[in-house]
């Protein structure tokens, strides 16, 4: 009886320390976003349990952060087919839009070039293609089949509805993909944890999200030198009619040397700062989320 009486009491200060530590990074994430000029929500769930949220009850315009979303649908129905990343796809002329960020199209301005999937999708998770992300809703079901298979995870604060080229045309669209930073998080734990496809296709997205391009100085910039090892994929935008960054935001897991990790959500609505001020914004409370994690035991 006296043994169990003293687990239940580390049990108890043990998660009343933990809880103490999750409000005092809560506030000290408050207070560093006094006087920013942008909506800023994040969201963060340390080693699968404790959660931390600030400012989760708007809608944030995912951007290309949907791309993840897509590759997770493509890869399930990869895997309902038996099918692999390196099933090959014909890229037409018609595939490579003008006047949007394709390092696809750069590459291969003609077209009419064989590709497998693994590298459209290192086009779309790494460098953020949106011809790339286009193509893949083209074969694979539209915006509205990547929307059911995330709602068949058990997510619902979301979604998604409209492509690039949607986006590209008309700039409101942009709120037609959206998320809660939580939800994003959410999805990002559902990958980690759980076996949603075949192994090789698995292994594959995680280790393309840690060979992200983009957002060197987002969630990643406090991480140099720490042995931390991080996969992200971001999303940013246009500036609209008032001057605002419609997005910029990024979402990511985090891998520390001693076995545990986190997920972590920073996104940025209408902001008025710099494209660099705003990118700062993500790594400072990146920053502060690793001082935090890195020292609790």
């Amino acid at each position: 009886m006296a043994k169990q009486f003293f687990i239940f009491l580390f049990c108890f200060f043990y998660g009343a320390v933990r809880t103490l530590s999750a409000q005092n990074l809560e506030q000290s994430i408050r207070a560093y976003l006094v006087g920013k000029q942008a909506e800023v929500g994040v969201a963060v769930i340390f080693n699968g349990t404790d959660t931390l949220t600030v400012n989760n009850d708007n809608r944030y315009p995912l951007m290309s952060v949907v791309k993840f979303h897509q590759a997770l649908a493509v890869a399930d129905t990869l895997t309902a087919l038996s099918e692999s990343v390196d099933h090959e796809v014909l890229v037409t002329p018609e595939d490579l839009k003008p006047n949007t960020y394709s390092p696809l199209r750069d590459r291969y301005p003609q077209g009419n070039v064989t590709l497998p999937l693994r590298t459209l999708l290192e086009y779309t998770l790494q460098q953020s293609d949106n011809n790339a992300c286009d193509l893949l809703f083209r074969l694979y079901g539209g915006p509205q089949a990547t929307d059911r298979y995330i709602r068949s995870l058990g997510l619902t604060d979301f979604a998604v509805q409209v492509t690039e080229d949607d986006m590209h045309r008309d700039a409101q669209t942009c709120y037609d993909n959206w998320s809660t930073p939580l939800e994003a998080v959410r999805l990002m734990e559902i990958f980690l944890k759980k076996s949603l496809f075949a192994k090789p296709i698995q292994e594959f997205l995680k280790t393309t999200l840690m060979e992200c391009k983009t957002g060197t100085d987002r969630l990643p910039a406090p991480l140099a030198g720490t042995g931390a090892r991080i996969g992200h994929k971001t999303g940013t935008s246009d500036r609209d009619a008032s001057g605002r960054w419609t997005a910029i935001n990024d979402l990511g897991f985090v891998l520390l040397p001693d076995g545990r990790y986190y997920t972590i959500a920073v996104f940025v609505k209408h902001s008025r700062e710099s494209a660099e001020n705003t990118a700062r914004i993500i790594a400072d409370i990146s920053r502060l989320v690793y001082s935090s994690f890195s020292k609790k035991r």
